[in-house]
């Protein structure tokens, strides 16, 4: 069945360019009207003047997440405009401290933290206030393989991705009586500026000289994570509240595995003892 979020308003950071605007616009193309924050003024722009010229309703707000009055200042505003805020999509975020710790500076590697964090806690502390007395509402947050392992050289970046696994157990724990649902979400290995940088940029072949060297064939669309996030916002997997899910996962998989007890704890953050 054709997927129908014609009730429901997304807001999505980060939503300018890459996994953000392809989420945005999958989310529109389902009938969600949809609220897109950015930094960037004219990508911002254009991702709206696409999503209403396909027939969708936007707005766009240059807003940098970090900015705690800009950003209540904008969850008011869609509630204004939009409706009552459904899904908040976390995705905001930077990866400018890359090479060495010791080399980084102090001011850069912890902006990339606070990207991450910080705005993600603004933004959901934002929408949570109305989420929570109405029961009902989702938060994506976006993370990614560099928060999963130790990779040297992108440390204020795997830092930042590694909190948000377990900040959005956290959130998921707190929130179960409540009706709100949290997920941890990665689109995989896509090309955007980010990984292109990584990738192609002379500091990326010095420091991450891997993702120059990784074949076509691993590349993934952000059309999936789009399709992805549609899925979570119809609710198919609120019983997933809590885990990190993969553009790659089969939920049905995963929901007959946690009904039948098997899930465990797969798909969170866990030391092995």
């Amino acid at each position: 069945m054709p997927s129908d979020l014609s009730e429901q308003v997304a807001l999505v950071t980060g939503g300018g360019r890459g996994v953000g605007r392809a989420m945005a616009e999958a989310l529109s193309e389902a009938g969600a009207a949809v609220a897109v924050l950015s930094r960037t003024g004219p990508e911002l722009e254009e991702v709206v003047r696409t999503i209403e010229g396909r027939g969708g309703e936007a707005i766009g707000m240059q807003v940098d997440v970090t900015d705690e009055s800009a950003v209540h200042e904008a969850v008011a505003r869609s509630e204004q405009q939009l409706g009552s805020i459904s899904l908040l999509v976390n995705n905001a975020g930077t990866l400018d401290a890359l090479g060495p710790l010791w080399e980084s500076d102090p001011g850069v590697w912890w902006r990339d933290i606070e990207t991450h964090i910080r705005g993600t806690f603004i933004c959901s502390h934002a929408v949570l206030a109305k989420m929570v007395p109405r029961r009902q509402g989702r938060i994506v947050n976006v993370v990614g393989m560099l928060g999963q392992q130790g990779e040297p050289y992108v440390s204020s970046y795997a830092c930042a991705k590694a909190a948000l696994f377990r900040l959005t157990e956290c959130l998921a724990s707190e929130l179960r009586e409540h009706g709100v649902s949290v997920f941890s979400v990665s689109p995989g290995l896509v090309r955007t500026k980010m990984t292109e940088r990584l990738a192609d940029s002379e500091r990326g072949a010095r420091w991450t000289p891997d993702f120059g060297q990784v074949p076509e064939e691993h590349w993934l669309s952000s059309d999936l994570v789009g399709a992805l996030v549609v899925r979570l916002a119809e609710g198919e997997a609120d019983q997933l509240s809590g885990r990190y899910l993969h553009v790659g996962h089969a939920l049905s998989e995963l929901q007959g595995a946690i009904e039948g007890k098997a899930l465990g704890d797969r798909l969170t953050m866990r030391i092995i003892r």
